[in-house]
């Protein structure tokens, strides 16, 4: 019977730490990860500011090659979104809400019941090419949960950050000097 309680107690006192330091964690959860690419800004930023051309450097569009999607309104610039479905990276939508060019994408994504996030990419020249940040910020809420998960989204996401990033580079290379884009709203699947 003193065992049982010592159990108890040690049990006890286990949920009250772990409730009790989740309380002091913070909610917010901010990932950034940069690198240096070598060409110009608006080649770069066309990369990201045209929603077609993330199949060719997003480290999550290669994780599914038969990811489903469907855009909607402009294919590029703010108001451009599309949605996918993945049996391997869930479902969900990403939309650019801010589009300065050449130096600076904001997006909004809502992965359906995992909730909303935004991304955000600057695009600085430097003597080298572009330095490209991309940044992810998410609220985890106030589920304690949620805030430990929120602790462990870096070393979650991180590593698909530099990934997507050296795609980026990869891509970029390998691209003729000049690429056509179109501005005309759209829905299409792929």
């Amino acid at each position: 019977m003193k065992i049982l309680k010592i159990i108890g107690i040690v049990v006890l006192v286990l949920v009250v730490l772990f409730f009790g330091i989740a309380m002091f964690l913070p909610s917010k959860v901010h990932v950034e990860r940069s690198l240096i690419i070598p060409a110009s800004s608006e080649v770069v930023f066309d990369q990201v500011n045209d929603l077609r051309n993330w199949k060719n450097w997003s480290p999550w569009h290669q994780m599914d090659p038969d990811m489903k999607i469907t855009y909607k309104g402009f294919l590029q610039g703010e108001g451009a979104s599309y949605q996918w479905e993945s049996n391997k990276v869930g479902n969900g939508k990403l939309t650019i809400t801010e589009s300065h060019p050449h130096q600076y994408i904001a997006t909004e994504m809502d992965f359906m019941e995992e909730g909303n996030a935004m991304g955000y990419y600057r695009f600085e020249p430097t003597n080298e090419g572009t330095q490209v940040t991309w940044v992810f910020e998410t609220d985890m809420g106030s589920d304690p949960v949620d805030k430990y998960i929120g602790l462990m989204m870096d070393s979650m996401i991180g590593s698909d950050f530099e990934k997507g990033l050296n795609n980026l580079k990869k891509h970029v290379k390998k691209m003729p000097s000049t690429m056509m884009t179109g501005d005309t709203p759209v829905e299409t699947t792929n």
